[in-house]
């Protein structure tokens, strides 16, 4: 069987992290979650994923910063960062913070998954 791939979901949300994570799991993935992305560096590092999930409205450190962070890292650039968020701008955001996508809330869990498979083929 294939490696689990990792996925890496930053929101400050439980209940959107709970559901990310059920779903995910269901899918076959495996899942790592944080509410805040402080050391963003450090976490991302310590787990490796395959791709991560970056909500915009983060405590401290927010989704635009923690996303520029990751693409000016050597290493970590070339992990696919989805930005993921209830704004309406969210392709704007997405795109002023160097992410390979992004995710509209609310989402179906088709669109989810679908995301996934396009940025890890």
């Amino acid at each position: 069987m294939a490696e689990q791939k990792k996925v890496f979901i930053f929101d400050d949300n439980t209940d959107i992290l709970e559901l990310c994570t059920f779903i995910l799991e269901d899918a076959g993935y495996e899942i790592k979650t944080s509410s805040t992305s402080n050391n963003i560096i450090d976490q991302v590092s310590a787990y490796t994923p395959d791709i991560i999930f970056m909500d915009n409205w983060l405590p401290d450190v927010g989704g635009i910063e923690a996303t520029r962070e990751l693409k000016g890292h050597e290493t970590l650039k070339n992990i696919p960062v989805i930005y993921f968020s209830a704004n309406n701008d969210v392709m704007l955001l997405a795109d002023q913070a160097g992410a390979d996508g992004y995710l509209s809330k609310p989402f179906d869990i088709q669109e989810l998954e679908n995301i996934i498979l396009k940025h890890l083929a």
